[in-house]
């Protein structure tokens, strides 16, 4: 689920979309934390509060706006049971909020392209597209380990090419070392499957997620290598109105 940032946005329509999906863990790419863009907030807090969840972090890419200046975040998580008085300056990143109680947090950072790339950005209003060229910024990838046995990954890869297909094997591999109950989700910039293939992750759920007003493509993904298909049930999607992406959700039995 990516969240397109807004003007003196208060969060107020945000979080209700997020607790509107009735998800016990969900995994949020693109999320402010206290930055004037979107009035200081603090989403993931602000998500969880919504959502009647107990346990939230963040993990920052970028201390800063990624329209303006920025810097990298180094290795910080801020939750709700630790704070980090730099990142709550203002910082750019990751979520993950959770109704499951939250044993333990870890963070990769997966780097970034020093080029970054054109990438066409739709208009909402016209429906068409424009190229716009994009400088990459740090990407990372946060994991919880749940009360209940499972380990739930979020990330959102880059958007420029190769240098994706990179950091999805540098996050398989640190998957790993979490056992066979994993989750893999989040944006990963990348087309047609291509995250599943060649390798002993599945795809839990096939659909194109972008854009969310007319989805032509599937960017965002929920992998696994412990569940079985017939094990999921995969819920109607529909648009958040807060996303340029469709919020993948699923059910595990």
């Amino acid at each position: 689920m990516t969240i397109p940032p807004k003007s003196g946005d208060d969060c107020s329509g945000l979080a209700a979309a997020a607790a509107a999906l009735q998800t016990e863990v969900l995994a949020i790419q693109e999320v402010d934390h206290n930055l004037a863009r979107t009035n200081h907030a603090n989403q993931c807090a602000n998500i969880a509060l919504a959502m009647g969840a107990s346990d939230w972090a963040f993990a920052p890419g970028i201390i800063g706006s990624p329209e303006g200046k920025w810097r990298n975040a180094g290795a910080k998580i801020i939750s709700n049971q630790a704070s980090d008085a730099e990142v709550e300056s203002g910082s750019y990143g990751i979520g993950i909020v959770s109704k499951i109680k939250v044993l333990k947090w870890h963070r990769l950072d997966l780097g970034r392209s020093f080029i970054g790339a054109p990438l066409l950005i739709p208009d909402t209003e016209t429906g068409k597209a424009k190229a716009i060229y994009i400088k990459d910024e740090p990407r990372v990838a946060l994991a919880a380990q749940l009360e209940n046995g499972w380990t739930v990954i979020n990330t959102h890869l880059s958007f420029v090419p190769g240098m994706n297909l990179i950091q999805l094997a540098k996050l398989k591999k640190w998957a790993d070392t979490f056992g066979e109950k994993v989750l893999l989700m989040g944006d990963f910039n990348l087309p047609s499957a291509i995250p599943a293939i060649g390798s002993k992750w599945q795809s839990l759920y096939a659909q194109n997620t972008y854009p969310s007003w007319k989805p032509k493509i599937q960017f965002d993904y929920i992998l696994s290598k412990g569940v079985a298909l017939k094990d999921v049930v995969q819920i109607p999607t529909t648009t958040s109105g807060i996303s340029d992406h469709l919020p993948l959700t699923i059910e595990i039995n």
